[in-house]
């Protein structure tokens, strides 16, 4: 049975309260944000993603970790992304792990009621957060796949909208062939 979910909170409060449920919410400033379920699309293309880069970083020092792992993105932000990878050893904000510090990269995979979130609100968050040297977001609906990196310069974002097409993740030192990505996905027609 959920909590339910009150109207504004401490971040201490939020993270007391998150830990009762059985849903996930995110926290933004003071609000509360239920997540709602994802599609077998959206777990698919999340698995596909994942297990197309773990098998790339398996002898490596890096981690990947999943849509369980909460990630602190400023003080008074935490979001769950689809993905996250780390470098060398986790870092958490307590001992119960389960508020990451220290991603290199994170993956959200858009839905319909998520796209506008994940490309400027998260996306903004994401990368004010020092360890995040790369954002990637996947539509579940076409090809499309938006890299945003860091840089000397600032962040510079490259689309990739060709199934034959493949991202390069340097920052963990792999290439993600979007025909991998989208393995068993039946895509929308581009007009």
């Amino acid at each position: 049975m959920a909590v339910e979910t009150p109207v504004r909170l401490t971040v201490d409060e939020y993270l007391a309260w998150e830990e009762k449920n059985f849903e996930k919410h995110e926290y933004i400033d003071g609000e509360v944000r239920c997540l709602a379920g994802a599609t077998r699309t959206h777990n698919q293309i999340a698995m596909n993603t994942g297990i197309a880069i773990d098998v790339q970083i398996a002898d490596t020092n890096c981690t990947i970790l999943g849509s369980d792992m909460r990630a602190r993105v400023g003080n008074t932000r935490y979001f769950y992304p689809d993905l996250t990878v780390i470098s060398d050893e986790a870092q958490f904000e307590r001992e119960n792990e389960m508020e990451l510090l220290n991603p290199i990269l994170v993956i959200e995979v858009t839905s319909p009621s998520s796209i506008d979130i994940d490309r400027v609100e998260k996306r903004n968050a994401y990368l004010e957060v020092p360890s995040i040297q790369a954002y990637l977001i996947i539509d579940q609906h076409r090809v499309c796949a938006e890299l945003s990196l860091r840089s000397e310069t600032g962040w510079r974002t490259t689309s990739f909208e060709q199934l034959d097409a493949v991202v390069p993740l340097d920052v963990v030192d792999c290439q993600l062939p979007l025909s991998q990505v989208y393995r068993g996905i039946k895509l929308e027609e581009r007009a």
